[in-house]
């Protein structure tokens, strides 16, 4: 089954939840990859890894964390652009949904450049319905009314091309300021990006709180997406060093986060089936 043949096009309605146009409640779970400019992560992003994501992990939703800074986009925006488009056109191809991440720290500093890129993804994929847009990765703590600026002029450039498919708007302090977001005005929220471990990536896999962090956002019908699917030697990395795409469905290449986080993902129902 394609997921998208139930779900159609997702839209926000009754309160703060996210809703099909099947009026049913949706939930999307899935991974993150890594910063498209590191080869820890650049590796994935594949048609082959998108494939084994859906089938093998059972995950609806995959994120193209495209990195903008430090040799990403701004350095190299075709290169960039074309590894977000890859994983684009597999996710359409295997009917599950891709958030399209502007990976940035900065990005009130970068406007022209994120509304140039969103208006390609916007006039190119929009009307595919598993396009979700993530203007905004991770504002540091700056004034929210910096951040709301540069995501209105974001959002009007996708809108112009793009009236239906959803977009998440990162918020102040590391997207952690939901709060002061959800004030002006209320509206849903999607986890983009989460970890089993330390935010610095270290330390050890923290079951107990991972599990209540999933409880919490199951019962309030919150999607997700874990970070990350890469080949990092760090603790937050889902695979370990040396895992190619062709690997990504290979329970032995798995971290202890990775085996925690596939686990999750393959216990739920998640509209997911494939044939081969």
């Amino acid at each position: 089954m394609n997921i998208l043949t139930s779900i159609l096009f997702l839209v926000l309605f009754k309160g703060n939840k996210v809703y099909g146009s099947n009026n049913q409640p949706v939930v999307l779970a899935g991974m993150s990859l890594f910063w498209s400019q590191w080869s820890e992560g650049s590796v994935f992003y594949t048609a082959n890894t998108v494939q084994s994501l859906k089938c093998n992990w059972n995950a609806n939703v995959v994120r193209a964390a495209m990195g903008v800074e430090n040799g990403g986009y701004l350095t190299n925006p075709s290169a960039e652009q074309a590894k977000v488009e890859t994983v684009i056109k597999a996710a359409i191809a295997q009917g599950i949904y891709v958030i399209v991440d502007w990976h940035d720290h900065n990005a009130q500093n970068h406007v022209d450049q994120a509304i140039n890129f969103f208006t390609y993804i916007a006039k190119t994929y929009g009307s595919n319905p598993n396009i979700i847009y993530e203007t905004f990765n991770e504002p540091l703590q700056i004034d929210w009314s910096i951040v709301k600026s540069y995501h209105e002029k974001v959002v009007a450039a996708i809108r112009k091309y793009d009236k239906k498919n959803l977009i998440v708007l990162g918020t102040t302090t590391w997207s952690q300021d939901v709060d002061i977001a959800a004030a002006n005005p209320g509206v849903c929220i999607f986890v983009t990006e989460y970890g089993t471990v330390d935010a610095s990536g270290g330390g050890s896999v923290d079951v107990t709180s991972s599990n209540q962090w999933w409880s919490f956002l199951d019962s309030n019908k919150i999607s997700y997406a874990n970070w990350a699917l890469d080949n990092k030697a760090e603790a937050a990395a889902a695979l370990t060093p040396g895992t190619t795409p062709s690997q990504v469905g290979d329970d032995s290449r798995l971290t202890a986060s990775g085996k925690l986080v596939k686990n999750k993902l393959k216990s739920m129902k998640n509209g997911i089936s494939c044939s081969g």
